[in-house]
C-alpha cells in the first residue's frame, strides 16, 4: 500500500537491481531526501511489473518526481505510466547492470556525490518514446541476432530464464556461429523492400548491452526513430561487424543501413523474438512508432547527454 497524503517526490526502489546494488543507495537518497527538505516518500517493489503500479498510483496523488532506482528494466515500468503526464517529472538514479538509458540524460552509470547535487538541481527535458506493438519503449527495441540471444534463456516463451553469466556467454556464441537470419518485409514511408537482417535495431537512445552503440547517431528528442538494419553476414563478416560496433564505426560497413524515420511496418512468415528495452517479446509483425515529447525527466546538462536542447 501507498501512503493516502500527497507527497511531492517517491523514490521507487527495486532492491534487487544491479545484484541488490539499489538497495545499498537506500541510505544516501534518505541523507539527500534530509539535505534538500523533501516531502518525499521510499517504497520498494515486490515483483515485476508492481513499479508501474506504484508510479501509477503516486502520480494519481499529484506526486510530481516519480524517481526509478533501480536498472532499465525498473525504468521502464515506471516510465511506461508516465507517458504523455505533461505535470509529471521522470527521475533515474541508474543502479542495474547495464544502465543504458541513463547514458542518454548525461548522468554515469553510478552517480558520484557531484551528481546528486546536479540530479537535484531538477533540469528538466523533454523525452520522445518509441512504441512496438503498443509496448512503449525508452531506450530501444531489436530483432534478430541480440534478439535470438536473449531467447536463448528462455525454456519457453518469456517464462522461464535460465543460467547465468557464463551460460550467457555460451548463448553468445552459439547464436553467433549458428544463427540464421529470417526473411523480413520492410514498410518505411515509400520504402518497400525485403532483406534477411542478422540485426535489426529501432531506438531513441544510442546504448545497448552495457557499451554497444548499434545506433550511434540518435538524438533522443527529435521525433524520429534511428534505425540500424545489418543485412546477412557470414561467420567472419559477423565477427567483423561486431567488433566495430562498441565505437559505432559499423555503421559505414556496406553490410548496414542506417536511417531516422516516424513509423515503420515489419513482417515475419513466423514469429520471431524481439526484445524491448531488455524484455524478450515475440511476434510476427511489427508496427513501430515514435511519440515525441511524450516525457519529462531531470537531466544533466553538464553530461555527454544524447539530447537536442
Amino acid at each position: 500500500m501507498i501512503e493516502e497524503t500527497s507527497k511531492d517526490w517517491v523514490f521507487i526502489v527495486n532492491p534487487t537491481a544491479g545484484n541488490y546494488y539499489a538497495k545499498t543507495l537506500v541510505p544516501k537518497i534518505e541523507e539527500e531526501i534530509k539535505k534538500h527538505q523533501l516531502n518525499a516518500s521510499i517504497v520498494f517493489t515486490e515483483k515485476k511489473g508492481h513499479a508501474t503500479i506504484l508510479a501509477k498510483q503516486y502520480a494519481e496523488l499529484g506526486t510530481k518526481y516519480i524517481v526509478s532506482v533501480g536498472g532499465d528494466g525498473t525504468l521502464n515500468e515506471i516510465a511506461t505510466a508516465l507517458i504523455n503526464l505533461q505535470n509529471i517529472i521522470l527521475g533515474v538514479i541508474p543502479a542495474g547492470t547495464g544502465n543504458d538509458f541513463i547514458q542518454i540524460l548525461g548522468f554515469p552509470n553510478r552517480f558520484e556525490e557531484k551528481h546528486w547535487d546536479i540530479f537535484f538541481k531538477k533540469n528538466i527535458t523533454k523525452l520522445d518514446t518509441g512504441s512496438c506493438n503498443g509496448i512503449p519503449f525508452f531506450n530501444g527495441m531489436g530483432l534478430g541476432f541480440d534478439a535470438e540471444v536473449a531467447a536463448q534463456n528462455y525454456v519457453n516463451e518469456g517464462e522461464v530464464k535460465r543460467g547465468g553469466k557464463d551460460k550467457y556467454i555460451w548463448h553468445i556464441v552459439k547464436t553467433l556461429l549458428f544463427f540464421k537470419e529470417k526473411k523480413m518485409k520492410v514498410l518505411s514511408g515509400s520504402d518497400h523492400h525485403e532483406t534477411n537482417c542478422f540485426i535489426n535495431t529501432v531506438s531513441i537512445g544510442r546504448r545497448f548491452a552495457g557499451g554497444f552503440f548499434l545506433t550511434p547517431k540518435a538524438i533522443a528528442n527529435d521525433g524520429l526513430l534511428d534505425v540500424c538494419m545489418i543485412k546477412q553476414l557470414n561467420l567472419f563478416q559477423r565477427f567483423n561487424i561486431l567488433i566495430k560496433v562498441p565505437k559505432g564505426t559499423h555503421i559505414f560497413d556496406k553490410k548496414v543501413r542506417y536511417y531516422q524515420s516516424d513509423k515503420l511496418s515489419l513482417e515475419f512468415n513466423q514469429k520471431v523474438p524481439f526484445h524491448v528495452d531488455g524484455e524478450l517479446y515475440f511476434a510476427s509483425n511489427f508496427q513501430i512508432e515514435i511519440l515525441p515529447n511524450a516525457l519529462n525527466a531531470i537531466y544533466n546538462p553538464e553530461g555527454n547527454h544524447f539530447l537536442r536542447i
